[in-house]
């Protein structure tokens, strides 16, 4: 299993269009993916959940990350969080 935290840099947070594109990355592996924030959690394959966590610009989140491509999962959600959040 694999972690990394990161803080919200992006102004309206994770809203509707960076929340379809973070699924669509996340949906592309086959390890569990999973976002917490304030001590609720969601994973990161499901729109719904992830919306339903209402992550604002400030808000520290952990994700995790655990399965057997965990290592470019891992590196590409960085990537992710890096460039659009």
């Amino acid at each position: 299993m694999k972690e990394f935290t990161y803080q919200i840099k992006e102004q309206n947070g994770i809203h509707a269009r960076p929340a379809v594109q973070l699924v669509k990355e996340a949906q592309k592996f086959s390890s569990d993916l999973m976002v917490e924030k304030d001590g609720r959690s969601a994973n990161l394959k499901k729109l719904f959940a992830l919306m339903a966590l209402n992550i604002r610009c400030g808000d520290k989140v952990v994700l995790s990350v655990d399965g057997p491509d965990e290592q470019n999962a891992m590196q590409s959600l960085k990537t992710f969080f890096q460039q659009y959040l």
